[in-house]
């Protein structure tokens, strides 16, 4: 499958629109079918409403490829609804974030779970200001976890640490198991917007090459977060945008 055939979008993006028959019109007309679902849109932890959800995204015409960003405990029991939703949804990945001070005992849960359910957990870096958006930190937390976890790539946010998002790409291909495709563009202060994507600090382009070389063939998933009581305009600039390098 080509990468704009796979390309899918954040329910996140859609954070305004809570009730799942516009979520779906809205999505459609975004000009996507694929779609990473988050917690605005369902309660994760309620497993009796897992089905119905999956349900009215399925019969609209939507895949769920991916849930998140999703934080997984120590705790197995507090952390199994959300791999039940994968199951129910037959999505393969989630992207999930961790608390520091539970290491490593919610890595370890994460390992037993994501075997257990057979879907792999792409990390998300939120920033410079998260623990999880260092290079270093997750070079360290990949050394010594299975191949079950590995990267959920923001492109923005990797914006936010100073570094270019390929620099992430590069030194996590085998790892890459996703990509929020997202953009900020920075004010002469160091404050970040949403932008379009391609037309702020992202270099599109670039991030070809590099996903290219790296062999990515993993979920790429848009995300805008700028206009949420109108968000498909914005959206589908952005597809636009993708479709100019990527198709």
């Amino acid at each position: 499958m080509s990468f704009m055939n796979k390309l899918g979008v954040q329910s996140y993006c859609y954070r305004d629109i809570r009730q799942l028959p516009d979520l779906v019109k809205a999505v459609r007309e975004t000009g996507v079918n694929r779609i990473e679902v988050c917690g605005v849109h369902i309660d994760f932890n309620d497993i009796a409403s897992h089905a119905p959800v999956v349900n009215a995204l399925q019969e609209g015409g939507l895949t769920i490829v991916s849930s998140g960003v999703n934080r997984v405990f120590a705790d197995e029991a507090k952390s199994r609804p959300l791999f039940e939703f994968c199951a129910e949804a037959g999505a393969r990945l989630m992207s999930v974030s961790f608390n520091i001070h539970e290491l490593p005992d919610c890595l370890r849960t994460a390992e037993k779970l994501a075997e257990e359910y057979d879907i792999r957990l792409g990390i998300h870096n939120h920033g410079g200001y998260d623990w999880l958006g260092n290079i270093e930190t997750l070079r360290w937390i990949f050394n010594q976890t299975s191949p079950r976890i590995g990267l959920m790539l923001d492109t923005a946010w990797a914006l936010h640490t100073g570094q270019p998002a390929t620099n992430y790409v590069k030194a996590f291909g085998e790892r890459l198991y996703g990509v929020h495709l997202k953009d900020f563009s920075f004010d002469d202060k160091g404050k970040w917007r949403d932008a379009t994507v391609g037309q702020g600090t992202l270099d599109l382009p670039e991030l070809k090459r590099a996903l290219e070389e790296v062999g990515f063939s993993g979920e790429p998933i848009l995300e805008f977060e700028g206009d949420p009581s109108n968000p498909v305009p914005a959206l589908q600039k952005c597809v636009e945008e993708i479709r100019k390098v990527f198709a």
